[in-house]
């Protein structure tokens, strides 16, 4: 693996980030010959690989597992000239041209820059949740719903999230249990009647989840359930618990740089990946608020590679 004292301080093209949109990226950038060099951060892969059976991305009719297709996606790319760097950017200063990327001790200057730093699944915290998340435990309904055809399943949460895919999920479930700490939905009016007139949806008020049940063998078997009111431990058998109380994007270190909302997700122009600094784009799950899949963080990470290329090209003009 090359390491980065090793690199030229000024690179045509810098990536941050390393799921779908950032090596998509890397490689339509290196097969323009522009060289990128990729920061996959410490957790290589992204979300991905964290998901054990991937089955809706195009072109794997049995399927894939999430760290297999990443390693591939990473191959690729490398194949073509890409840097790969196991390593997080720790600030960068987009006021200065070049751009000024700082990892450790390192500086490297880049021309362009792609940001593709993902969102992560705001978790609930619980040990056994970390121990089955890809095992019975997802922050996805679109991504492992199929899994559970005929399952009886807990989504957690009271938002829009939380019901859409509480919604989502009796395409399969024979039962799907929303569990919230209120007595009442945050979700809009429309999904509120729309999960209430389902008759697979059912409400668990008050409560939060204490503890998943399970082990990694044979998957989740139940929750226990805790009355925030009552503070009683009750126990609920299901299959499967989709956590879905929302995303944090990874955009900390732009915040005062680049347009953000109120979310904390990067604002892009509209048709494109741009933000509000010339040379500096977005891709994948940092600025996608809404559909947050793989293809359609690839697709992303393509279109960036597109108008970098773009954006380098004009520069030389």
């Amino acid at each position: 693996m090359t390491d980065l004292k090793d690199l030229k301080k000024k690179q045509k093209i810098v990536i941050m980030g390393s799921g779908p949109a950032g090596l998509t990226a890397a490689l339509y950038t290196a097969r323009a010959n522009l060289d990128p060099v990729v920061f996959e951060g410490m957790e290589a892969g992204g979300q991905l690989t964290l998901t054990t059976d991937v089955e809706n991305y195009p072109g794997f009719p049995d399927g894939v597992m999430g760290p297999e297709l990443m390693n591939a996606m990473r191959q690729q790319a490398e194949r073509f000239g890409a840097t790969t760097l196991l390593k997080n950017i720790d600030s960068v200063d987009l006021t200065k041209r070049p751009f000024e990327i700082v990892s450790g001790d390192t500086v490297l200057e880049t021309e362009a820059f792609i940001i593709s730093s993902g969102a992560s699944a705001r978790m609930l915290g619980l040990e056994s949740e970390k121990l089955l998340l890809g095992h019975g435990v997802s922050t996805c309904a679109t991504c492992d719903g199929f899994f559970f055809r005929d399952k009886e399943l807990v989504v957690v949460g009271g938002g829009d999230s939380a019901v859409e895919e509480g919604i989502f999920l009796t395409k399969f479930a024979s039962k799907v249990s929303i569990v919230h700490r209120r007595d009442q939905l945050r979700a809009s009016k429309i999904l509120q009647d729309r999960a209430k007139k389902n008759d697979k949806i059912h409400f668990i008020w008050d409560s939060v989840v204490d503890e998943i049940l399970g082990d990694k063998e044979g998957g989740v078997t139940g929750v226990k359930l805790k009355n925030v009111k009552s503070g009683d431990i009750t126990e609920k058998e299901c299959q499967g618990v989709f956590v879905a109380i929302g995303h944090n994007p990874n955009t900390q270190i732009f915040k005062g740089q680049l347009d953000i909302d109120e979310v904390g997700y990067l604002i892009t122009n509209k048709g494109s990946t741009e933000t509000n600094i010339p040379g500096v784009f977005a891709a994948g799950d940092v600025q996608d608020n809404i559909y947050r899949q793989a293809v359609t963080a690839a697709g992303t990470g393509c279109m960036a590679a597109l108008d970098a290329e773009k954006y380098l090209e004009e520069l030389e003009d």
